[in-house]
């Protein structure tokens, strides 16, 4: 099966009765990556060059997680924006230039689709509800809510899923300022960009 790079967390984790600062990724991506018929590999946060782990990979997943460094697209920290992970955003912005320089196949999720669009050159909505009102995209921390998106008809994900799906989502954050090469293809109802493709 071919290779799958997935992104991961680095954050504190239980071990048995110890915890200590760990690589880790909720075991859906795994499973999902599996069914799909792929081998997953883990890529956590690295100084190596990142051409090295995706010239063995048929493909990148960048994860979901926390807050993309907002000095990364010129903007002050809002207060809602968490702690950053700077050795994190620095990896997965280097792993998604170096996949599109190679044309390598970019799967980009909730916090990947930020670090995707800020390595481009684009900036982020750093708190959603000061841009649309409310708390939809994010009602409860730590529970996912039901988001209805509409997909622009002839894009790649709509030739897969159709005009309309459901997603689950998390998120108090969002693309603001499209960067190079991204073209909006997916849309909430409140027009919250909710996918892109490499154009």
């Amino acid at each position: 099966p071919p290779l799958i790079g997935l992104t991961t967390y680095v954050e504190p984790a239980r071990h048995g009765s110890s915890e200590e600062v760990s690589a880790l990724l909720p075991i859906s991506y795994v499973t999902s990556v599996i069914r799909s018929g792929g081998c997953p590999l883990l890529l956590p946060p690295s100084s190596t060059e990142p051409g090295i782990p995706l010239s063995a990979v048929a493909g990148l997943v960048v994860t979901g997680g926390p807050d993309v460094d907002p000095t990364l697209y010129g903007a002050d920290p809002h207060p809602e924006t968490s702690v950053p992970r700077r050795e994190r955003d620095a990896w997965e912005m280097a792993l998604c230039r170096a996949a599109l320089d190679d044309d390598l196949p970019i799967l980009a999720i909730c916090r990947g689709l930020q670090v995707l669009n800020v390595a481009m050159g684009g900036t982020l909505h750093q708190h959603l509800p000061d841009v649309i009102g409310n708390s939809r995209h994010r009602e409860t921390v730590g529970q996912l809510t039901s988001n209805e998106i509409s997909l622009l008809e002839g894009s790649g994900v709509a030739s897969i899923v159709g005009s309309r799906t459901e997603g689950l989502c998390h998120h108090h954050q969002a693309v603001d300022r499209l960067g190079r090469r991204m073209r909006a293809v997916g849309f909430a109802a409140d027009g919250t960009i909710e996918a892109v493709e490499v154009a």
